[in-house]
């Protein structure tokens, strides 16, 4: 796992990208080769169209963006090959539609027809040849990484609970060691005994990463074995790191103050900068300029419905950055009197929701308006989604750091809206809150540009609405 601008990504997709990156690149050459071989004078034809460099990256930007926007280089890399020939379907279309842009605008950066048409196919046949190849490596010791761990209790059936998990992020568990007087509650088959010392364990079985895991460190903290362990190049992480690593959130349940005190994160998200700021504010205005015919029929639809009976914006009290309220905007897809018994999630299938508003909530058009919200400063693009009043007030008190998600603005969209679908119980906002302490440990503008890009993906999928 490579820690890319504070953010973890397994080495496999780091691999993978760089591969497709060449794939891509070499296409348009590849393209040019193909389509001017027959030529009568080669050279002649080929040169017309130079540089050939620019125009490749060009083509393999457009294509790279466009298939992060697939969901083609999340975390968890589609396994199923039906769902990765549909991903590359819809990244290759809209590559298309990004290029075809970029030529319109700039006409000298244009291949030709011919060119393009071959540069796209062979573009296609290479990257589904390298995803083929990628599952298959995937699934051998090529990328794994061994780790033991230390601690067989509480903590131990966390790791034990995430297995299968580390073995596709490119981990290999060896198993745990039960320290000291601690009674083991993992599975027997995962437990690894010390014969001779922690060091001989670890040589033998070639582990490049020990994990602390005990549940009590103060009398169980091997000082002697794991120094000599480390100065032998071998990796000693807490569980909280591994975790994060792993799941792409902090563990909650593993989480201590002074875990978040002592790290090295927590502090580029809460010190909010300049550059975030002027993300923000043009992210919301260029998605504003493309989204106002959306905007302009949902609007119409919405005031058709119920002939200007109803309003057709709806406003909420949310709370935002440093627990202050503020007025969210957003189109309404619910009737007018929906929450006349009081505040409460929406659920599947839910009576309340119009026939437009279901379709806006499906595809997200009912968030739109919160981009007014962003220019205004109550909202970030990217951040925890704001909640209301009334649930902050019960999720403080009975779940912890839930206060901390407050230290920096809320957002249109989020890494936990990517990773894990709508909430509306509790235990889903616990998950949902690990999300947003990653995103807020470890924030950066790379962070923020994988979020929009991944978030294209989910609403294509219609991932996570309701």
């Amino acid at each position: 796992m490579l820690r890319i601008f504070s953010h973890y990504i397994p080495v496999s997709i780091v691999l993978l990208v760089i591969i497709e990156t060449l794939v891509l690149f070499f296409s348009v050459y590849l393209g040019v080769e193909i389509r001017f071989m027959d030529a009568v004078d080669k050279e002649a034809s080929i040169s017309l169209i130079r540089p050939l460099d620019s125009k490749a990256y060009i083509f393999t930007f457009s294509m790279l963006l466009s298939m992060t926007a697939m969901g083609l280089h999340t975390r968890n890399v589609v396994d199923d090959f039906s769902s990765m020939m549909i991903r590359i379907f819809l990244s290759f279309g809209l590559g298309f539609f990004v290029t075809a842009i970029v030529y319109y605008i700039y006409p000298q950066f244009f291949l030709g027809r011919g060119v393009v048409a071959i540069t796209f196919f062979v573009g296609f046949v290479g990257i589904l040849l390298t995803r083929t190849l990628h599952q298959k490596l995937d699934n051998h010791n090529i990328f794994k990484r061994k780790v033991l761990v230390l601690g067989s209790g509480k903590n131990g059936l966390i790791v034990e609970g995430v297995l299968d998990k580390a073995k596709k992020q490119g981990y290999d568990v060896i198993g745990c060691i039960a320290i000291n007087d601690e009674a083991p509650l993992v599975n027997e088959k995962n437990l690894v005994e010390i014969e001779t010392t922690l060091l001989d364990l670890c040589l033998d079985n070639k582990v490049d990463e020990i994990i602390l895991a005990m549940d009590d460190r103060r009398n169980q903290f091997p000082a002697t074995g794991l120094l000599e362990c480390k100065m032998k190049g071998i990796l000693v992480n807490d569980l909280t790191v591994f975790l994060e690593r792993i799941k792409g959130h902090l563990e909650l349940d593993a989480v201590r103050p002074s875990t978040i005190i002592f790290s090295e994160g927590f502090t580029k998200a809460v010190s909010m900068n300049t550059v975030k700021r002027v993300f923000d504010v043009l992210s919301s205005l260029i998605i504003l300029i493309f989204a106002s015919p959306i905007i302009v029929l949902t609007y119409i639809s919405i005031w058709l419905s119920t002939f200007g009976k109803d309003p057709v914006f709806y406003r909420q009290v949310r709370v935002g950055l440093c627990d202050g309220p503020f007025n969210v905007l957003k189109f309404r897809s619910m009737r007018s009197d929906a929450e006349k018994n009081g505040a409460q999630f929406a659920t599947k299938g839910d009576s309340r929701i119009t026939k437009i508003g279901s379709f806006i909530r499906l595809t997200r058009i009912d968030e739109l308006p919160q981009l007014l919200n962003v220019l205004k400063g109550d909202m970030s693009f990217i951040g925890p989604r704001p909640e209301r009043p009334e649930f902050v007030l019960q999720y403080e008190q009975s779940i912890p750091h839930y206060a901390l998600r407050h230290t920096v603005k809320p957002g249109i969209t989020g890494w936990a809206q990517i990773c894990h679908p709508y909430s509306d119980t509790e235990e889903d906002t616990k998950l949902k809150l690990q999300y947003d302490l990653y995103y807020i440990k470890n924030y950066s503008i790379f962070l923020d540009l994988t979020i929009l890009l991944q978030t294209i993906q989910v609403v294509l999928f219609g991932q996570g609405s309701r």
